[in-house]
């Protein structure tokens, strides 16, 4: 015998609600969730969702203002531009704490600046004196927009191990040398002149040529301008087992302008941190990298026109 189908005693309305409240208040509470942690759904076209950071960024068109340059008057002395690397919303590497390799740079190149303008012979120019960000392009570029005779990079670098340490001195790598001469070639006929050499009228073979020579130039004063930083700083700082290296940074891509990445040391070592966070040591970094420079700047002056 089949059994009639159980009829409930619920009215049919208190069924219907219970139904839909089975689907309703899941999505009331997403809706909820969507607003409250993610800020989506709430203030209109202009509101800003709660996980969104803003940054402000260069636009792109308007050239950032030129630092102030120091140092004697007499703009025939040589130009020394000093870039503290990452700086604002990029911290760079990260030590111990707090430390951020972008406060580190900051002291280390302002301990640089005065260590050059002790000496009374050269100006200097900082790309940066305080906390804010610059585009890469930027910090090469303000070099080149003051007509620098050197410009150096300062950084801390990191390593997954605590082991790793010592300073070290990057310049421009010759490797992947075809395409990188013909981005720096296309950048250059742009501005008309390389090494001071018009290329306006020259066929594209001359320039390439004329462009490769530049490059091949200053990289040889850059790879010199490196090996003092090792000489002087010899005794004074501790180097890496591999002192001098090269890279392909993009602030080092200057076709006339002599250039150097130096990596002060670790922040991911306790020792190098230490050292670099002590002004005691920082003055004697920032000597040694000075008389460097000094030696370097005297070298090019006494060097034979159209020597290497």
């Amino acid at each position: 015998m089949v059994k009639p189908w159980p009829i409930s005693t619920q009215p049919m309305s208190l069924q219907a609600s219970a139904i839909a409240a089975l689907f309703v208040v899941p999505v009331l509470v997403a809706l909820v969730w969507a607003r409250v942690v993610l800020g989506i759904g709430g203030g209109g076209a202009g509101h800003v969702p709660a996980y969104v950071a803003r940054v402000a960024l260069p636009d792109g068109k308007a050239q950032i203002d030129l630092p102030p340059v120091l140092g004697p008057a007499d703009a025939s002395r040589p130009l020394v531009v000093i870039d503290a690397g990452h700086g604002g919303h990029d911290p760079g590497a990260s030590g111990e704490g707090t430390l951020r390799e972008k406060q580190l740079t900051l002291a280390l190149a302002l301990a640089l600046r005065d260590a050059l303008l002790a000496q009374g012979h050269v100006r200097v120019a900082l790309t940066r004196s305080d906390d804010r960000f610059l585009a890469l392009e930027e910090r090469s570029g303000i070099a080149r927009r003051l007509h620098a005779d050197v410009f150096l990079s300062i950084h801390a670098d990191s390593a997954p191990s605590a082991d790793a340490g010592g300073a070290t001195v990057y310049t421009l790598s010759d490797r992947g040398s075809d395409a990188m001469a013909d981005a720096l070639a296309r950048r250059e006929n742009r501005a008309d002149t390389v090494n001071g050499v018009a290329l306006a009228g020259q066929s594209g073979a001359v320039n390439a040529i004329l462009v490769d020579l530049s490059r091949r130039e200053m990289r040889n004063r850059s790879i010199r301008l490196a090996d003092l930083i090792l000489r002087e700083g010899d005794g004074t700082m501790r180097f890496h087992v591999d002192p001098r290296r090269e890279a392909a940074f993009v602030v080092l891509k200057s076709l006339d302008l002599p250039s150097a990445l130096m990596e002060a040391g670790y922040v991911s070592n306790a020792g190098d941190a230490r050292a670099m966070t002590d002004k005691g040591w920082r003055n004697r970094f920032a000597k040694a990298v000075a008389d460097a420079i000094a030696i370097f700047l005297a070298e090019q002056e006494s060097r034979p026109v159209g020597a290497g």
